[in-house]
């Protein structure tokens, strides 16, 4: 008898995923690893130029993609992002809430519209998205939903002022363990990634400054920041069936940042 093969359970043959902010950095990653494991991929974000070259690519790579423009702030952009993708997919497997913005400012200077729209983007628009495609995944009593949270969702930084990203990201993960809480026994499977520093357009500022990178290298016990392909197997682990008794969880990401 021949042993099953483990390494299957990270497959996502035919399923179908959603990618929010995949227009560059961290979510194209993401979205590319989707499809390399086998998944159809809808990649959206605000710039549709990105998102076609995206979409060109995985399809150059034998994979399949549809490209939507949506902003996550706009209840009426996520609505249509559903409308196309099941018109496209008839289903949904796997979502992606990886869309977000930062502003560096210290919190007494912190304009409170500022505040408010940082919270609208990385939280609300997170769970605008995961009510939406929860809905369907519900219906069908299966799902994954992946937040992509921070390690400012769960420690403070201080050095680099930025109370709003930080409340939006502790936030995303109490809503994870929330609704992980409330939709397990119906199917959907809720978890987070929590990056630490890796290179993308929020943090090109910081990897370009050479006193910022000698501070990312000396506060991680790994002594350097991630890389973008470093966060495509734990997506992987927790999008498919590898991570199907795994709910509620929060994987950090940080090359040890958090354990010390």
């Amino acid at each position: 008898m021949t042993a099953a093969d483990p390494t299957r359970a990270f497959r996502l043959d035919g399923r179908v995923a959603v990618v929010t902010g995949a227009s560059a950095g961290i979510g194209e990653a993401l979205a590319l690893g989707l499809a390399a494991a086998g998944a159809r991929v809808v990649v959206c974000a605000r710039r549709r130029e990105k998102l076609d070259a995206l979409a060109a690519r995985i399809a150059d790579g034998g994979g399949e993609a549809l490209a939507v423009a949506c902003d996550v702030a706009s209840s009426e952009d996520v609505e249509r992002l559903a409308a196309e993708t099941l018109g496209r997919f008839g289903a949904v497997d796997v979502l992606v809430n990886n869309a977000g913005f930062v502003e560096i400012v210290p919190a007494e200077s912190e304009p409170l519209a500022s505040f408010a729209s940082i919270v609208d983007v990385n939280l609300v628009g997170a769970f605008r998205c995961a009510q939406r495609f929860g809905r369907e995944m519900l219906a069908r009593g299966a799902g994954s939903i992946v937040n992509v949270a921070s390690i400012l969702g769960v420690v403070g930084v201080g050095q680099i002022p930025q109370a709003s990203y930080a409340a939006s990201k502790g936030g995303l993960v109490n809503l994870t363990r929330e609704l992980a809480a409330q939709w397990a026994r119906r199917g959907v499977r809720v978890n987070a990634l929590a990056p630490a520093w890796f290179p993308s357009e929020m943090t090109a500022d910081m990897f370009a400054d050479e006193r910022s990178q000698v501070w990312m290298r000396q506060r991680t016990p790994m002594g350097r920041p991630g890389r973008v392909d470093e966060l495509v197997g734990p997506l992987l682990f927790l999008a498919s069936d590898a991570a199907s008794y795994v709910t509620g969880h929060v994987l950090l990401v940080d090359g040890g940042w958090t354990c010390v």
